[in-house]
């Protein structure tokens, strides 16, 4: 009976693992057929773009044509998603954005392209192709080695310096964030760098409209440090100066009195609101505790926030003030990365990393207080949402501002 049960048990455990299995492998199958469903979509979008742009442009159909071919669809497709007059309307958008990038050989499109009576399916995948082709048979200058190197994100490939890295990572942003980042940005680094953000970091929509709002691309890697001279490894410096923004939007936060901060309020909400916190610091964050307790010597102190870092492999301490910065707040956080190196920290990892995170700072004090310091440490300020000026906000461009662009 025994040797019975035994091996019903361990056949209910076959069952376990062969389940695991499964479910893992739909998971992956979903994940690929999700991506490449994506990526057809805005190849289509791209396409039917083009279509459209070649038309209207060259004024071969009337001004009402978008709103009677949508309506005609509904009528012969019953059902049919995403071909409202208005999403045609960012399908031109869509493609007249990226046309210089992917079909950097055709006419300017306003006025000189013909028309076309059919549309053709765009292959981003083939023009990439076609370019590095090109480029090894008239010997064109190769990609920027700048662009190579890890996480620079500001690096914009132009139309011979394609990879398939970039249409990767470009294919995997769904089209809705395509478009906000369109609108929000001015040129092709700013596109490229959230188009980067968005697929190595997995940022949803919302994510990304916060950091749209937060300017994430001029802000990046801003924040006053004492970096380069703290951090021997060259790759966990070059990730920390890029990691962490000067100003950090926190659209969670709530600040009834602008002028009466509660660093313990602050720090409650950022625990309950973890994780639109870590991604609003750009992701690959993990969050290790709230009033981290470091024992030294008998002593019992406790560290704001501490996080870990994946890329950088180190952990991250976070310390909250509801004030301006004050030089002293620099000698506290030195103690607790000390502590932390040494009672905490794996030998593996790299050295720990601080951020004093306060209201207001001068620049000026921030470098003279970080010169000597000799943990990596740097000093960057908050706010809430409702602290920015109305018009910023709300990250979505206004009906007027699509109406615009479109």
């Amino acid at each position: 009976m025994r040797k019975f049960f035994a091996m019903e048990q361990t056949i209910r455990q076959n069952y376990i693992d062969e389940v695991k299995q499964i479910r893992e492998a739909i998971s992956i199958a979903r994940y690929r057929a999700a991506k490449l469903a994506n990526g057809e979509t805005l190849r289509l979008y791209y396409s039917v773009g083009k279509f459209i742009s070649l038309n209207t442009r060259n004024a071969k159909w009337g001004t009402g044509a978008l709103k009677s071919i949508s309506n005609q669809l509904q009528q012969e497709m019953p059902g049919l998603k995403g071909f409202s007059e208005g999403n045609m309307r960012k399908m031109r958008l869509f493609y007249e954005a990226w046309q210089p990038v992917f079909e950097p050989q055709t006419e300017n499109m306003f006025g000189v392209l013909p028309v076309t009576d059919h549309i053709e399916l765009f292959d981003f995948r083939s023009q990439v192709a076609n370019e590095l082709e090109s480029a090894e048979n008239q010997a064109i200058v190769k990609r920027s080695p700048l662009a190579n190197e890890l996480g620079n994100e500001k690096c914009s490939p132009v139309a011979n310096e394609l990879d398939a890295a970039d249409i990767e990572q470009f294919l995997r942003v769904g089209f809705t964030m395509h478009i906000d980042i369109i609108a929000q940005t001015e040129n092709d680094a700013e596109r490229w760098f959230y188009i980067r953000k968005v697929a190595r970091d997995f940022i949803g929509k919302r994510q990304l409209r916060q950091l749209l709002i937060s300017d994430l691309y001029h802000q990046h890697g801003s924040m006053p440090s004492n970096f380069a001279l703290t951090l021997p490894d060259e790759k966990q410096r070059q990730v920390a100066m890029r990691t962490f923004k000067e100003d950090n939007v926190l659209d969670f936060l709530e600040i009834p009195n602008p002028d009466l901060i509660d660093e313990l309020d602050v720090e409650e909400q950022i625990v309950k609101n973890v994780k639109n916190f870590m991604m609003s610091l750009g992701g690959e964050f993990a969050f290790m505790g709230e009033q981290y307790r470091l024992i030294v010597n008998g002593k019992e102190r406790k560290l704001d926030l501490l996080f870990y870092h994946r890329r950088m492999r180190c952990l991250v301490a976070i310390e909250l003030k509801g004030g301006e910065f004050q030089p002293e707040f620099a000698g506290k956080l030195n103690y607790y990365l000390s502590a932390l190196d040494s009672l905490v920290k794996l030998p593996e990892e790299n050295p720990s990393i601080g951020i004093l995170l306060c209201r207001d700072k001068d620049n000026t004090e921030v470098e003279f207080t970080l010169r000597d310091m000799t943990k990596p440490m740097g000093v960057a300020t908050y706010r809430s949402s409702q602290e920015l000026p109305e018009q910023y906000r709300n990250v979505l461009p206004s009906a007027e501002d699509l109406k615009r662009l479109l």
